[in-house]
């Protein structure tokens, strides 16, 4: 979208916003898959992004108790992200991001197969 090309202090924030996304992937893998300790995934997560420990321990505490979470979320991201291509590459000039927005949005929560059908269905017209 061009957010950051005037803005240097804002594009490291952004990267900073991606870097911990998937600092939280590693952590939510290593805790439930390679039964990292609370005390290993909170040392890696201040390894990786710097941030103070009482920050990244609350942030590790939410993966500790909610299982999948954040790799639940990166493929939500990542479906959002693959609509949004198909819908611009099938409607060209048509495509609206507001639209797509709308379609997608307006009906609040859904398990990601209903998503698709309703951004499938935006795409075609209907």
């Amino acid at each position: 979208m061009g957010m950051y090309e005037d803005d240097p202090l804002g594009h490291i924030g952004q990267l900073h916003e991606s870097l911990m996304r998937a600092m939280r992937l590693v952590v939510d893998t290593g805790l439930h898959s390679q039964r990292w300790s609370r005390e290993q995934a909170i040392r890696y997560a201040i390894d990786v992004l710097g941030d103070e420990e009482a920050a990244m321990s609350s942030e590790v505490e939410k993966y500790c108790v909610w299982p999948g979470q954040a790799c639940s979320y990166m493929i939500g991201k990542l479906d959002w992200l693959r609509l949004h291509q198909k819908a611009k590459d099938a409607m060209g000039a048509r495509f609206d991001i507001r639209g797509f927005h709308d379609a997608g949005l307006l009906w609040g929560a859904m398990p990601p197969a209903v998503l698709d059908r309703r951004l499938n269905a935006y795409i075609r017209g209907r």
